[in-house]
């Protein structure tokens, strides 16, 4: 695919675009890249990592090596998600301190839209298809609800946390930070970084490195063969997840992180009428508004002609 310099800038700022959702426990970068356009081919392109790719590199160099593991593309995207991760992380963190309900209510605009706009791509609508939506949408609202287990330390664990979390990232849907909380490794991996124990990093790494190629290979397949029932659960994710990014919430449980903050752990969305504190419900309708127009900006990037 021919692309030009403008191109590239516009994928530089989808990455953007998922930086800062990943950025936010509960919210997927996989989303983001699904409703900008990218997301087939950005599986496709990890998924063709493989052995083979070295020997192109040695036998023929390593311009046909860049191009066949479209280095272009990998370049863009991941400057973008390094750029938003510097430059917007911390303000992700503070807002989610500060003001929870208006960041979650922009957030739950967009994936609102998103469903709209994924859900349009599904060609033909059948029996399995609407089967594969509801089993998609109860299968991200129950995990949402799941209860956080303990905290291990184990490095075996740590590597198959590793290998499922990457997997929740590139899916549409709930974040990979969410899936450590509930499975009980993200305060070990969380002190592991701050501790910069190299043998837990590494073990997390590799865990992840595996479980990307591997669930990669499975949802380009998924994509050739079972087009619109993937695209279904896929759909069916975002719907379940949309109980995650309520704005108001409860708090039912909650774990103090290595900082000595406490965290929310296990939420139950409420009505904003029953909400604990100000509610901020025009402030927060406004930016569910925001979050919402927002989509229409990146689907039109997205079906745009290259």
């Amino acid at each position: 695919m021919q692309r030009r310099l403008k191109d590239y800038l516009i994928i530089s700022l989808k990455g953007i675009a998922m930086g800062a959702a990943d950025a936010v426990p509960g919210v997927s970068g996989g989303t983001i890249a699904f409703i900008s356009g990218i997301y087939e081919e950005l599986i496709t392109t990890i998924s063709n990592v493989k052995p083979s790719l070295f020997k192109t590199l040695f036998s023929k160099g390593i311009k046909p090596f860049w191009n066949e593991i479209n280095g272009n593309f990998i370049l863009a995207l991941l400057g973008g998600i390094i750029i938003s991760f510097v430059s917007i992380m911390r303000l992700a963190k503070y807002l989610l301190e500060n003001h929870p309900v208006l960041i979650w209510a922009f957030f739950f605009g967009l994936i609102i839209a998103s469903i709209y706009f994924i859900g349009k791509q599904i060609t033909k609508w059948n029996i399995t298809v609407i089967i594969a939506l509801v089993i998609g949408g109860i299968s991200a609202y129950y995990v949402t609800s799941l209860p956080a287990l303990a905290s291990n330390d184990s490095l075996l664990y740590l590597f198959i946390a590793g290998s499922i979390a990457i997997c929740a990232m590139i899916l549409p849907g709930i974040s990979g930070s969410f899936i450590l909380i509930i499975l009980g490794a993200y305060k070990t991996l969380s002190n592991a970084l701050h501790d910069f124990d190299i043998k837990k990093i590494a073990i997390f790494t590799l865990g992840a490195l595996i479980g990307l190629l591997s669930f990669s290979h499975l949802l380009k397949w998924l994509f050739k063969n079972y087009h619109n029932v993937t695209l279904a659960i896929l759909t069916g994710f975002i719907f379940g997840s949309l109980n995650k990014v309520w704005p108001w919430k409860k708090t039912l449980t909650s774990y103090t992180n290595s900082k000595g903050i406490k965290i929310p752990l296990l939420q139950e969305s409420i009505s904003p009428f029953s909400f604990n504190g100000d509610n901020q419900i025009v402030f927060a309708v406004a930016l569910m508004i925001i979050g919402f127009l927002t989509i229409f900006i990146l689907e039109r990037l997205g079906t745009k002609k290259q």
